[in-house]
């Protein structure tokens, strides 16, 4: 874990309060902890630092769910955030597209629900640092080692049990060195309020257990200022991820019935003030993003998509 963070980072467990982080260094190089760990004065829980990823759970087992952690799983992801960089552009317009909509500069940025960091190492070309966080610990190993080492080799089904590889290389115009990876709870991010003027939630909402209290942590962390937030859901609502009462959308009863985006936008404008200070909608755009399963095998999703500015 890279010590450009260390200033920023808070006890996710004892959240809304915030108590800073104190960090006890076993092993170090070039300002990147290795080993160690960091803790909490107040609640006196410890979070560790292994292999120089940190893990900032409030609970232990709320682990990334078990299919994160399968190794196709993490290949389509790779091929999802990376595949434009070896040739096949499936889904290069989507990466453009939000890549587009991030703030020409900004000092500090987090990407929460970042998979394996691509848009990351965009928001990284556009900032001081950028740093982004999963609940999978797969996902957060494979986007460090993407960011050390420039480039992974990776592998999906061509065919049957035919496969094929693929080279990622990481291009010049996208900076590595000033990004970092962390395990954290997109419900409980362990940063203080106000930290950040750029952040992003891509196709996560739809995905945690309670949707409102992630659009509430993305707001306590931006700055109330110069902020910028990117936001894109698909809005694939399922009472086997999310109890349907936490909807944000897709009811017809209930204080958020209708669509989603309708009332994620209305939240961020101020309904209800429940995300203070309110936001203003500048951008708004449907984005096409692909999956792949095989060489003739692709799942499409159309996230819709926001930024939102105040």
């Amino acid at each position: 874990m890279k010590r450009f963070l260390l200033p920023h980072l808070i006890c996710p467990a004892c959240l809304p309060k915030e108590h800073r982080l104190l960090v006890s260094v076993d092993q170090e190089r070039d300002a990147d902890i290795l080993s160690g760990y960091l803790s909490c004065k107040k609640c006196q829980r410890r979070f560790p630092i292994r292999e120089g990823i940190a893990t900032l759970l409030p609970d232990p087992d709320s682990e990334g769910h078990w299919r994160y952690e399968d190794p196709d799983t993490l290949n389509r992801y790779l091929w999802s955030h990376y595949a434009d960089l070896h040739g096949d552009r499936g889904n290069a317009p989507a990466l453009d597209a939000w890549a587009g909509c991030l703030a020409e500069s900004s000092e500090f940025s987090l990407d929460a629900g970042c998979s394996v960091g691509r848009i990351v190492l965009e928001m990284a070309a556009r900032s001081a640092w950028a740093v982004g966080c999963d609940l999978s610990q797969n996902f957060v190993r494979t986007a460090r080692r993407v960011a050390q080492e420039r480039k992974m080799k990776y592998s999906l089904p061509l065919e049957g049990k035919l496969r094929e590889t693929f080279q990622i290389a990481i291009p010049e115009a996208l900076r590595t060195d000033n990004v970092e990876f962390i395990v954290a709870d997109a419900l409980r991010l362990p940063f203080a309020r106000e930290t950040f003027g750029q952040s992003s939630s891509l196709n996560v909402l739809d995905r945690v257990s309670y949707p409102l209290a992630h659009l509430f942590e993305m707001n306590r962390i931006a700055a109330v200022k110069e902020a910028s937030f990117l936001f894109a859901s698909p809005f694939s609502w399922s009472s086997s991820e999310i109890p349907e009462e936490r909807w944000l959308g897709g009811t017809v009863t209930g204080p958020y019935a209708g669509r989603g985006m309708e009332n994620v936008r209305s939240l961020l404008e101020g309904k209800g003030k429940v995300l203070a200070p309110s936001w203003q909608i500048s951008f708004a755009a449907s984005v096409q993003w692909k999956m792949r399963s095989h060489r003739n095998h692709c799942e499409l999703f159309t996230s819709e998509t926001i930024v939102a500015e105040r």
